[in-house]
This record gives C-alpha cells, structure tokens and sequence, in this order.
C-alpha cells in the first residue's frame, strides 16, 4: 500500500468524494448543522467576525424567499474612513455573490486591502454580500427544518427562480429603488447569466462583473470536478436521493481526514485546490487551512447533479427529472428547457474575466460563451480580460486579485452607463 506521503493528489480527492458519499448515506442522522434547532452553540453572524473587526460598519439582514427559505445578507454601507467620520451619503449598491461550497465569508479570508468587498466599499459603492440557501448562515426556514429532505428540494435553478429575485427586491427597496451593480464568481456567474437570459433583471440591474465564468462546463478539466460529474453523481442519483440530500464538507469524518492527511511529509494540500480549481498562481500559503476553517459550505445533492448534468450534456439546461413524466409535471413539457442565453438583453454593461489555468471554468468553455451568445453585444457595454496565470480560487482570494481584477471590476463599476 503506498505511504500517504506519496498517495497521489487524484487518489486523495476521490477518497474525499469516496468518504462524502458514504458519510451521508450510513450516518445520516449525524450530519452537522450548525443552526438546527437542536444545536445550542451560537453562531457568531459575518458581520461580527469578519468585518466590524476591521472598522467598517456592516448591517445583519434576513431576506425571505417566495418558497420560504431565510437568507442571510450582510451590507457594508461605506468604506472604514467614512465609518469613523459619521457622514452619510447616498451609494451605487453591489451584490458580491460567492460560488458553490463557500459562503460569503471566503470574501474575506484576505485583508482588507485584498478583499473585494472591503474594496468596493472603500471605492464608495453600498455593498451587500448575500448567503446561499444551505451555508451555514443561510439555514434558516419559514416551515422547514435542514434536516427534512424537503428543505434540500432544489438546485440553482430555484437560485434563478426565487433567491436572486428575492435579493434584488430587497435591496431595492433598502436603497430607494436605484438599479444595482452585481459582481458573482463560478456558481454566482451561472445564475446571474440564466437570470438575464430569463429577463429577471433587466429593470434592476445596472452593470454585471463575472469572474470565472460558468454556463457550457463539457471542456471542464477539473480533475475533482470531473470524477463528481462522471464518476458519482451522474449514476448514484436514484440510489442515494432518498437519503443523501444534502453535500457537505462539515462531517468530522471529512474533515479530520483532510486534516490528518495534510500532516504527513510530501502532501502539498494546496493541491486539492489543484485538483478542483486548476493551478493557481496567486494564494497565500494559508489558504488551505483557512478556506477549511471557513470557507466549506453546504449545497444541495440535487445541486450537484444538475451541474453533472451540465457537464455531462454539454447544455445549459434546468434540472432534468429524468422521466419524461416527471419533467412533463414540471415543465410542460418531456425534456427539460434550454437556457438560452442569446436572450441577455444587448445593453447590459458586462464586464468578465477568465484565467488560463482555471479547471472548471475552463477557456474553451468561456470562448464558446463568448461566440454564441456575445458576439452581437453592445460593443461598449462588454469588456473581457484574460488573466493566463490565474485558475478558479486565484478570482476569489488571490492575493494579487485587488491589483489585478478588483480594480477593474471598481472602475467597470463606475463609467457612467
């Protein structure tokens, strides 16, 4: 049996999916949730624990959802020196929205100065950075408890659906109407590219930055990625859909296993990182233990296998039931509809950027994004950087992203559209 200190990155990241699998299906009634009713340990909100610390104002706001799911949102009104001069003036607001397994807490895993959100606000925008349903401060319901397969029912077609709409309404109405700028990494650039292509926010929405680009994933060469999609989740759905519904990287067992294989001589597990996002050029060396004290997050197993479903037909499509019955109940029809994204309005201010090394937002993939649905774009309404170092993490927590991407999402921001 080969030592763990040369056991192959591929063989650890397919122990990980192995033990995630399996963790949920024997011992269910263990999974942590860490606002269950029965769990009486406090949760120290966002606010509190990484933003106030750092002299900046935040607010704690709750939004409800049409299908009754209690999010979390934090603003940050304005930037640390207008914090401590008491003067209050009418901002541009933002939505910074995070990815799949993270929440808005891996927003500020670096400084303030390297953050996106803490820039923003310095750059005299009103930031708010929503929580997806299912994270840990997002776990909340108007009937349902976490642990009720029901409260699981859902993937990012319901993001589309009700939590965005949800989100901009709020936000609307906090700040007298004014129509909003919205800035989303991997998971929070699907949603927001199937929103404007549904027509959900053409009357609210006033520039959009997408960093790591996700619609088309069949070129994805995440190693992780592609195990999940081809290996697991496309084939375990009907065996394990009664009882594995949600995904997490909570469990102890998960979580004590990572840990203890980072320990051993010869395991680098920045690779993992490797494995899933591609070879990022630009993390701290203390991004690993920090995303897994506070970026893993859960998502709903009916999440993934719509992304594998993604990855495996090579079309943006909404969930597929995988009867034709059943997607008939749904849909009205025997397949399920194709987002067609050539539908995003012609006008909407686009700004994105892609990175060479990124594995699930992979070049081919954005290229075909690009010529199929932009090439008739307002020429001055969309703007594309390419970044050939940076991979999928690098977008979210790189420490050179504030240089780099962030002052370019700031001034997109800011040209008078």
């Amino acid at each position: 049996m080969a030592s763990l200190g040369s056991m192959n990155i591929v063989t650890l990241t397919f122990c990980v999916i192995i033990l995630t699998t399996c963790n949920h299906q024997a011992h269910a009634s263990s999974r942590v949730f860490l606002n269950k009713k029965n769990d009486k340990s406090p949760i120290q909100g966002l606010c509190a624990s990484s933003v106030t610390i750092h002299g900046f104002k935040c607010e704690e706001h709750e939004v409800i959802t049409k299908d009754g799911y209690i999010l979390s949102i934090q603003r940050i009104p304005e930037g640390r020196s207008e914090a401590k001069s008491n003067v209050t003036k009418k901002k541009e607001p933002v939505i910074v929205q995070h990815g799949v397994f993270v929440d808005g807490a891996t927003w500020f895993l670096n400084s303030p100065k390297q953050n996106l959100p803490m820039i923003l606000a310095n750059n005299g925008f009103d930031v708010w950075i929503p929580n997806t349903r299912g994270t840990k401060f997002s776990r909340k319901h108007t009937s349902l408890d976490p642990s009720n397969k029901t409260y699981w029912d859902w993937s990012w077609d319901e993001l589309v659906t009700y939590e965005m709409p949800a989100i901009f309404d709020f936000i609307s109405k906090q700040t007298g109407g004014q129509k909003i700028h919205y800035v989303g990494h991997s998971l929070g650039t699907l949603t927001a590219l199937a929103s404007l292509a549904e027509g959900k926010w053409e009357n609210q929405v006033k520039s959009v930055a997408l960093l790591s680009p996700v619609a088309y994933l069949s070129q994805m060469k995440s190693i992780l990625g592609q195990i999940a999609a081809r290996s697991l989740l496309s084939k375990v759905y009907n065996l394990i859909n009664s009882t594995n519904y949600s995904w997490t990287f909570y469990g102890r067992t998960i979580v004590d296993f990572i840990k203890g294989i980072c320990t051993h001589p010869g395991v680098n597990c920045n690779e993992l990182f490797t494995a899933l996002t591609g070879e990022n050029c630009c993390l701290a060396p203390s991004a690993f233990n920090q995303f897994m004290e506070v970026g893993r997050q859960s998502t709903s197993a009916r999440n993934m296998f719509h992304l594998a479903q993604n990855v495996q037909s090579g079309v943006l499509t909404k969930f597929d039931f995988m009867s034709p019955h059943l997607n008939f109940w749904h849909y009205g029809r025997p397949t399920p509809p194709v987002y067609n994204l050539s539908n995003i309005p012609k006008n909407v201010p686009i700004f994105m950027s892609y990175g060479g090394r990124d594995a699930l937002s992979d070049v081919a993939d954005v290229k075909r994004l690009l010529n199929q649905h932009f090439q008739n774009h307002e020429a001055d309404k969309l703007s594309v950087q390419f970044i050939d170092n940076y991979a999928h993490a690098d977008y979210a927590f790189g420490v050179n992203a504030n240089d780099l991407v962030y002052n370019n999402v700031t001034s997109f921001f800011k040209r008078q559209w």
